[in-house]
């Protein structure tokens, strides 16, 4: 199979960027998906596969360019919507200017595991902070447990690395 490189720039121009802050919650998606151009197949091979550990794509896997952080300098920092199957995740990914992989972090979404579904939304303000309030609820009898709440601070630094605070 032949893999042609997708240069950084034509990759990158699938994110817009945005302003901040903004808020990543279950629907939001569909927004991205209507107003920004898909991902070709080969963009997803070599930008994102590595970095989900993937090794080919699926018939059940769906990834949705979402934005560009503003003013970062000296790297580049995308999220990206992955679905699968009962899976759905925001992911923050940093690159270099030339496209090499910097971090990754999943910083919210949907995704059920032994019968309990945990939501996850982020909100990213203007100093590139990264504030994640999850929470869960059993399906069986769909209640949700406000126990289960919890609160993630994380942070783009300076250099494209993703710090939890």
């Amino acid at each position: 199979m032949n893999h042609l490189t997708v240069p950084f720039a034509q990759f990158l121009a699938k994110f817009p960027e945005i302003e901040l802050p903004v808020i990543l919650h279950e629907e939001i998606h569909h927004a991205f998906s209507a107003e920004n151009e898909p991902l070709t197949d080969a963009m997803i091979r070599q930008y994102l596969l590595p970095i989900e550990e993937m090794e080919e794509l699926d018939d059940l896997t769906e990834f949705i360019p979402c934005f560009q952080l503003p003013k970062t300098e000296g790297f580049h920092a995308v999220v990206y919507w992955k679905a699968g199957l009962m899976n759905y995740q925001y992911t923050l990914v940093s690159f270099t200017p030339k496209g090499e992989f910097i971090d990754r972090s999943v910083i919210g979404g949907t995704y059920l595991q032994d019968n309990v579904l945990t939501l996850s939304v982020a909100t990213i303000n203007e100093e590139n902070e990264i504030y994640i309030a999850s929470g869960q609820s059993k399906t069986d009898d769909g209640n949700y447990d406000p126990t289960t709440s919890t609160a993630i601070e994380m942070e783009l630094l300076p250099d494209g690395q993703i710090a939890v605070n």
